[in-house]
Parts: C-alpha cells; structure tokens; sequence
C-alpha cells in the first residue's frame, strides 16, 4: 500500500470519527464557536501565537467557546467569571488533566503531583508538599542558602560590569532559580560555570520545556500516539530519562549521607530532600522513594524556566519604563538601603515591588493556558454543556488582559495594585498565573520568594542601560510561545556600578 493510499484511508477514518461525535452531540447545547474544516477541525486558527488566536476568537464567539482541534473537543475559557465556575464552584468535576502524549514517556504519569487524577494518592503528596516543602516554616528554614545564591547572582552581574558586559538576564535567572531550587531540596548546586554535569542538567530541562511546548500531532489526533510522527515523546524519553538519573544520583548521595549521620550521631540540618526520605521510610504507602524521584522531576521541570521568564519580562518592562525603575529603585534605597541584596524578609516592607511582580505576572503571563482539564462526564456550565472527554484550556493570559477586568489592560502600570486587594493566589480569578482550586501550583509560595528577592536585587544591587546602546522605546517585546511565555529575544543588560 502506497503513502497516498495509507493517508487518503487515514482520512476517511478521521472523517467518519468527527461525524460519529457530531452525531453524539447533536441536540446538546454546546458553547458557539467557529466553525472546522474536515479533518483539521480548528486547528489551522490557532498559528503560531495560540493565545492570541483564542483571545481574537473568544471576543466573537464569547468566554466560553468550543472548537475541535483534529479529533479533540476543546471548551476555551476567556472571562474571570466562567473561570471560577469552572475552578471554583465546580472545580471537581474540572479536576482531571488532559494528559499530553509527551508526558506519557517512563511512565512518569502514575507518579506525578501533576498529573495525577484527585485520589487518596494525590491528597497524600498535596498533603506532604503543602506541609513540608511549601509551608512558611520549611522555606524560613531554607531561606538562609536561597540568599547565598541570589548574593553570587549579585557578585556574578558585578564581575559582568568591571568588564562592561552585558549579562543575559533571563539565562542568569533560570541558573539561579535552578541552584535556589536545589539548595531548597538538596542544600548543593546542580549549575556552576564550569562542571559538565551541571551543564548537563541546565540543558536537559530546557530541551524537556521546549518539547513539552511544541504542538504535538499525536495530541490532535491521538491514534497516532502510537507514531510519534515528530519524535516530541522519543526526545522526551531520552532526555527524562537523564534527568531522572541525575535526580536518581543526588538521592542517592543523599541516603549514603544519612547513613554516615547516623552512625556518627550527627544531627545535620535538614533539607527537603531528608525530610521527604524520612517520611518514605516512615509511612511508604503514602510515599515511596520513587514518588519522592518523579516529584523532584515535576518540580524542577515546571519551577525554574517559570520564576527566571518572569524576572526576565520584569527586568524587561522596568528599563522599558524609566519612571517604573525610578520608583523601585527609590523605594528599595529608602527600605533596604542602596547595593544591597534582598532578604526574603524584606518582601513585605516593600509594596511598589511586589505591585511590580504583579503586574508582571499579569501583563506577561508566563503559562499563558492553564494545565489543560479533562471533564469525564457531560457538565453544565452557564448554560451549555460541556461534553464529556473534552480538553479545556483556561486562557489566563487572556483574562489578565480583559478590559472588563482591568483599566487600560495593555499598559504596565504597577500602580494599579497599590490600593488594590487583587492578588495572585487564586482567590481572585481575573488574576490566575499559579491557576486556581483544588489544583492550583503547589509552588506558589516558593515562586513569590524567589521572584521579588531576585527582581529586588538586581535593581537594588545595579543601574542598568540596555546592550549596545538601545534605546528603551527600540526594545523588542515580541513573545515566543511554548509552555512558557518568553520573550522572543532574550533582554541583555549592562549592569552599571552605583
């Protein structure tokens, strides 16, 4: 059988699928939208910015909008209110996750936090997280390392700025918001300058991102998962897998370490890692020590390009708007003292930065569609019916630009938070970067350190101009999409000596 043959049959299956689910849907009132083309459904609408598309489209069709991409139903929220219906008032039966055909590779699914459907299993690692990794006494206890690392960060910009070079501001904030997260679970560094491994490690998860955010072929049209007509799962396979063993390792250093501890009956501190092990060796059927490795994979995958594209687009929008920098910088001078690093402690005596990591999160959403749901049954909401085994994406990019939620919604205006009670922890839903619900980032509180200590820092620590000259209204704020929102040209800065 010929290629032409094998793909016009190939069709013709699609083709009868999509009008056997028509069939099934007929005489349900389904959310408008537009309408598909045979086969490709809506897929040709969505381009390169999928965001952008969705958000042009929710404004015709309205905040709660249905499309077929290839084989897969898809409901799309635009608006805060269908939002908290959806992660709020029926956040059980929104609770599922669409799982993409990459995040099937090693069998990472049963095990991970993220994907996980809600179960004893996944209440028990929410549980273990909220009260030993994420709580304000397990990161007040880790706070000290954090700000060691944000100190060489600082010592890093400076070497950069005897030399009059430019720093590449969001790789120096992705390997410092990988070694933050590192010295928070293993109290050690996964990246230097100059060992492989670590090079290794920094590499693996940004070839792991990039693949998680390409569009996969396998997603649309899911029978030929077992294809990978891209090879997005393969890559993935390879490059997991050697995540995992490097993860694997530093376990491993960790248990020989316990056991030397106990033989000399020293009690060292502990770390994340030490309390998650002791915790798999107590109560294994909560959690086992392969739980605890796919976990470290989750949250090392999902929480270092998150928090470093976030103080990049900050840094970006600070020297883009002087009278921004200017307000910061003096607020930090007058607080914190000027050429000083940041301690986490100071966040709260200062309100103009936090404001600005606000606004940050809201103008530039760094995960512009919320982890896609799965609805498992047929569900009502706001009049339509939302049919079961549809994906649905929450476009909280869009939302934190609507107009009906915010004044002049496309302007950076940190001032806008100052005597505003909007915050960014889910309880709020025209404001929903870490999600919302049951499901919301467990990671929260540790991002809302990490960022404004990093952000503060840099602007506390430095004057800056922009590399080769560019002027602040020449800088290019194009984003590129993936599963982050990045700026498609990386800023580069010359950090200036105060």
């Amino acid at each position: 059988m010929d290629l032409f043959t094998i793909f016009v049959s190939l069709s013709f299956i699609i083709f009868l699928i999509q009008a056997f689910q028509l069939l099934k849907t007929r005489g349900e009132k389904l959310p408008p939208g537009p309408a598909g083309l045979p086969i490709i459904g809506n897929l040709h609408q969505l381009g390169d910015q999928p965001h952008k598309s969705l958000t042009k489209l929710a404004k015709y069709y309205g905040p709660i909008m249905c499309l077929r991409l290839g084989q897969v139903n898809t409901v799309v929220i635009s608006s805060s209110a269908v939002a908290k219906e959806v992660l709020q008032k029926q956040d059980l039966a929104f609770s599922s996750r669409s799982i993409q055909d990459a995040s099937r590779c090693i069998d990472h699914v049963p095990y991970s936090v993220i994907y996980l459907p809600v179960s004893s299993k996944w209440r028990n690692m929410r549980k273990i997280l909220n009260s030993n990794v994420f709580s304000g006494h397990s990161l007040d206890g880790s706070k000290e390392i954090r700000c060691r690392k944000v100190e060489e960060l600082v010592e890093s910009c400076r070497s950069k700025s005897r030399r009059g070079e430019a720093v590449d501001v969001g790789e120096a904030a992705f390997m410092t918001s990988l070694n933050l997260l590192s010295n928070t679970f293993f109290s050690r560094d996964v990246v230097d300058s100059f060992s492989n491994s670590s090079k290794e490690f920094k590499e693996l998860i940004r070839k792991i991102t990039e693949d998680n955010g390409k569009p996969n072929m396998s997603d649309f049209f899911p029978f030929l998962a077992r294809f990978d007509p891209q090879g997005i799962r393969h890559r993935m396979t390879i490059n997991v897998t050697k995540l995992l063993d490097l993860l694997q390792g530093l376990i491993a250093e960790k248990l020989e370490k316990k056991k030397v501890e106990a033989l000399d009956q020293h009690d060292a501190k502990k770390d994340v890692i030490d309390v998650l092990l002791d915790i798999s060796q107590q109560t294994p059927q909560e959690i086992d020590r392969k739980d605890v490795e796919h976990l470290c994979l989750d949250l090392f995958i999902a929480g270092t390009d998150t928090s470093s594209v976030t103080v990049e687009w900050a840094m970006a929008e600070v020297l883009k708007n002087p009278t921004v920098m200017k307000k910061a910088k003096a607020e930090l001078d007058e607080v914190i003292g000027k050429g000083k690093v940041i301690d986490e402690a100071d966040i709260s005596h200062l309100p103009y930065l936090r404001c600005l990591v606000k606004e940050t999160m809201r103008l530039h959403t760094v995960v512009p569609f919320l982890i896609p749901r799965l609805v498992e049954k047929d569900v009502d909401v706001c009049g339509y019916v939302v049919p079961k085994n549809s994906q649905v994406f929450v476009n909280a990019w869009a939302i934190a630009r609507d107009p009906d939620n915010w004044t002049n919604p496309l302007e950076f205006k940190p001032e806008r938070f100052l005597d505003s009670e909007v915050d960014v922890r889910g309880r709020d839903f025209e404001l929903i970067p870490f999600g919302a619900g049951r499901r919301i980032c467990p990671g929260l509180p540790l991002a809302m350190r990490m960022v404004p200590v990093m952000l503060g820092s840099l602007l506390n620590c430095f004057d800056w101009k922009l590399e080769g000259g560019i002027s602040a209204k020449e800088l290019d704020m194009a984003e590129k999409f993936g599963i982050t929102l990045q700026k498609a040209y990386p800023l580069r800065a010359v950090p200036l000596s105060l």
